[in-house]
């Protein structure tokens, strides 16, 4: 594995952070207009059907996987993230809050997979969680208004996210795979589900309607969440990932959140109150602490050593 990024995989990284942070932007303009369990199903929707014609299945992996995968990801993420977004989450702050997915992950590894934290990660987490809790807090407050049930909503979503992540370790044990086909196939399985809850709980004349309703706006905010957030965004990071350590990648979304809050500001006009601001800085950090902690811990030693 290089130790330096190329520039060819500098771009490609950038690439990805702006799609990833704009990501949240372009999910509240289609909530606008469509609701959150129907912009899901269509988004894996389109994620899926059109490429499973000619994209050929990992057969490497089971159906077990795929249906796992596509159904904590599909309905537990996306679905819960949309309808907290859609419940008054603002898009940049839901950039923060999801990121927590790395200290959920974390924990769901030293409890169903017998890892075992380092002193740093455990600091990084309590500073995290220390950031949650001002956000938190902060529900109500200025020009967004952001709601508690939006904000635990995002919370759920990020806990999600870290039980896909344990999906995608028990995947690479059935053996090497293609991200792009695993991200295709796995995108079937949360379409009925999430058409169903949008039946129920929409009902489905609104439903329908909400279809027959759909213009170029809702069909370009699907394209760029089908697209370009799901099948390119996370094929240049699974590549990238398989190029270079995890060491060198992983910081590069640090900057997620970071677009996430900036494009939340510019496009849609959210301003984060002093609270929200100051626990968006307590969870960088203890991501920062997290991610670096390790190489800082090293050098300490080696220092000492000197």
């Amino acid at each position: 594995m290089s130790m330096a990024l190329t520039r060819a995989d500098w771009a490609k990284a950038l690439v990805v952070v702006a799609v990833w942070g704009l990501n949240f932007v372009v999910m509240k303009w289609g909530l606008a207009t469509v609701s959150p369990l129907l912009l899901c199903a269509l988004r894996f929707l389109a994620a899926s059907l059109p490429f499973v014609l000619f994209v050929p299945r990992p057969r490497q992996l089971s159906w077990g996987i795929l249906a796992a995968y596509g159904l904590v990801q599909g309905v537990g993420q996306f679905g819960l993230l949309f309808t907290g977004m859609h419940l008054g989450m603002p898009a940049g702050i839901s950039s923060v809050v999801l990121q927590t997915q790395a200290f959920i992950t974390m924990l769901m590894a030293a409890a169903l997979m017998g890892e075992t934290p380092r002193r740093w990660q455990w600091l990084g987490l309590c500073i995290a969680i220390g950031g949650l809790v001002l956000i938190g807090a902060a529900h109500g407050d200025g020009a967004s208004g952001m709601t508690l049930v939006g904000f635990v909503l995002t919370v759920g979503a990020a806990a999600m996210w870290a039980g896909s992540n344990l999906l995608t370790r028990l995947a690479a044990r059935q053996g090497p795979y293609e991200p792009v086909p695993f991200v295709v196939w796995s995108s079937l399985f949360p379409i009925v589900p999430l058409l169903v809850l949008a039946c129920a709980v929409e009902g489905t004349e609104a439903v329908g309607t909400q279809l027959r309703q759909l213009g170029w706006r809702e069909l370009a905010v699907v394209a760029y969440l089908a697209l370009l957030s799901t099948l390119l965004g996370y094929g240049l990071w699974t590549r990238l990932l398989q190029r270079y350590a995890a060491s060198t990648v992983a910081p590069l979304s640090l900057l997620v959140p970071v677009v996430g809050l900036l494009s939340a500001m510019l496009l849609l006009g959210e301003r984060p109150t002093a609270w929200q601001w100051l626990g968006t800085l307590g969870v960088l950090t203890g991501m920062v602490v997290n991610q670096f902690g390790g190489l800082w811990s090293q050098r300490g030693r080696g220092a000492a050593v000197g």
